[in-house]
């Protein structure tokens, strides 16, 4: 007689929770007569628990309230492999990090269905996972390992513990992810904490940077993530309208004494399959989102997971450790500054707007808001002093820039600013010439208005 095969743990099944194909579920009614229906999400909660989506007040429901036992059959799309859940139910929650989590992943699912109008999220029903059973049957083979998750993780945190700058860390936390995670799709956006958005900072594999876009806090898949401070990831989906970047819904308002468009394209795929966006966080903060895209079904999975949310971790705690450092070695360094030569040729028409400190060059849109600010001053003071070198902390020191607290990261507005200088005025650049300072490079001379 063979042994009987030990049960598999929850982890292990965790294949089975990416919501590609719908669950069974089975329950009964108070006097014992049964009901089965599709479910369309079983979400990993812990070694212990899953959550299933409440969307309907039907039979189903009823029933788990009068008896809170159940049964879920669910499916592994890798090797067709089945497996049956027995659950209790315990509670319903209907906000917080695991119920947005759920929310999201849901939409993604109803827009790869084409149901994006008739599914909402209600509740996150938690169920402990009383016994689990493998069901009898023919499997496909496995698919063949993954290697390189944990290596890449190690490269990042090695690569971003020898970065001196800020601009470093975030080229080097792409070239791990395109390098050693082979993910080509990926951008780094930072919180703007006096707007509750996000701006996007760096980006790679796409045609055009996007650096600058914004994203409000809350919105989307990385808004989201960013807001409850959780991973959130869509395995599937067809149309990226549905959920994917919610790009700046209350962008196109018109602002006092400004009529020109203000917004930059925000970068992504035309059709994403796959979307994973991280929080990054420090000291319990959140500076930014970590988020990364494909246009292939189910390429992130859990333990992508894991290791992007390890990667962030180290980019939090980098850029920390960045901004505290900066300003002090910056206030000690006594070597003589850079200087840049005296511009020359035909003037720059710059129009600064002081409503909303957004830059004009000639009649193309450059950035607004804190950066555009920062660049206003830098631009007045060259015109009427003739200054080219600056430091962090006159721009964190200076009132009338009207920075953020403390908390916010005034080197990734200046990286900001220098990308949006390359990529959209070559004869105005930013130069750093040390830590916490930086040159300012004006090679035409600059026409300034500055317009209330």
């Amino acid at each position: 007689m063979n042994a009987r095969q030990p049960s598999p743990s929850l982890h292990a099944i965790r294949a089975c929770f990416e919501g590609a194909i719908p669950a069974v579920m089975a329950t009964c009614s108070e006097d014992g007569t049964p009901n089965v229906a599709y479910i369309s999400q079983v979400y990993y909660v812990d070694e212990r628990h899953v959550a299933l989506s409440f969307q309907f007040f039907n039979k189903t429901r009823k029933n788990i309230l009068a008896n809170p036992y159940a049964t879920v059959l669910v499916l592994d799309p890798t090797v067709a492999a089945m497996y049956r859940l027995e659950l209790r139910y315990l509670r319903t929650e209907t906000e917080g990090p695991r119920f947005e989590g759920m929310k999201a992943q849901l939409a993604g699912i109803a827009s790869h269905s084409g149901m994006a109008a008739v599914f909402r999220l209600l509740g996150a029903d938690i169920y402990e996972v009383e016994a689990i059973e493998a069901v009898e049957g023919e499997r496909l083979a496995p698919p063949p390992p993954r290697h390189g998750l944990l290596a890449g993780v190690r490269r990042s945190a090695e690569r971003l513990a020898a970065c001196c700058a800020t601009d470093e860390l975030l080229q080097g936390v792409l070239a791990v992810l395109n390098d050693q995670l082979d993910i080509h799709h990926a951008m780094v956006l930072m919180r703007d904490g006096a707007t509750e958005r996000l701006y996007t900072v760096a980006s790679c594999g796409y045609a055009t940077s996007g650096v600058g876009s914004e994203i409000e806090i809350g919105h989307g898949v990385i808004g989201v993530a960013a807001r409850e401070r959780t991973p959130v990831r869509i395995s599937h989906m067809t149309n990226a309208a549905n959920y994917s970047h919610a790009v700046r819904s209350s962008m196109r308002e018109i602002e006092p004494g400004l009529v020109l468009d203000t917004e930059i394209p925000f970068p992504g795929l035309a059709e994403p399959r796959s979307q994973l966006a991280v929080p990054i966080v420090s000291s319990d903060r959140l500076l930014g989102a970590l988020f990364v895209e494909s246009p292939i079904d189910m390429r992130f999975g859990f333990e992508d997971e894991d290791a992007l949310v390890a990667i962030a971790g180290h980019l939090g705690a980098a850029l920390e450790l960045l901004r505290t450092g900066d300003e002090a070695v910056a206030a000690a360094a006594a070597e003589a500054p850079a200087r840049a030569p005296p511009p020359s040729g035909a003037p720059i028409a710059v129009r600064h707007y002081l409503a909303n400190s957004s830059i004009f060059i000639g009649d193309s849109y450059l950035i607004k808001g804190v950066a555009g600010a920062i660049l206003g001053k830098l631009l007045r003071e060259h015109t009427q002093q003739g200054r080219s070198e600056f430091s962090n902390r006159e721009l964190r020191l200076d009132p009338a820039l009207r920075l953020p607290d403390l908390s916010d990261n005034l080197e990734a507005r200046l990286v900001l600013l220098q990308r949006r200088l390359q990529e959209n005025s070559p004869h105005i650049r930013i130069e750093k010439t040390g830590r916490g300072r930086f040159l300012l490079r004006v090679e035409r001379p600059v026409a300034l208005q500055e317009i209330a």
